[in-house]
């Protein structure tokens, strides 16, 4: 039986790095990490999706689709709930 490292058996079922398949799997896997902080902190903070959308200033279903990964993120949106949350975001990039 043939073994695989990570990245080799992401290239075969998934595609290469730089392929639109990959990228759309990447940017989903993105959103879904980004999905559970905003869940964590907000549990932290012992808030519903309710409060959390009226510290924001969005409905809760807004802050359920980000969540659980299922609607459109804006950059904004995404520091403004975690402002809301009284939590740090640091951001790296690496080239």
């Amino acid at each position: 039986m043939k073994s695989y490292t990570l990245d080799q058996a992401e290239d075969l079922l998934i595609g290469k790095k730089g392929t639109e398949e990959r990228d759309e799997y990447e940017f989903e896997l993105k959103l879904e990490l980004i999905g559970d902080m905003i869940k964590t902190a907000r549990k932290k903070r012992k808030l519903t999706q309710g409060q959390l959308g009226e510290l924001v200033g969005v409905k809760k279903a807004q802050i359920s689709r980000l969540e659980n990964s299922t609607g459109n993120v804006t950059f904004e949106t995404v520091m403004r709930i975690f402002n809301a949350l009284g939590a740090k975001l640091n951001l790296s990039l690496q080239m």
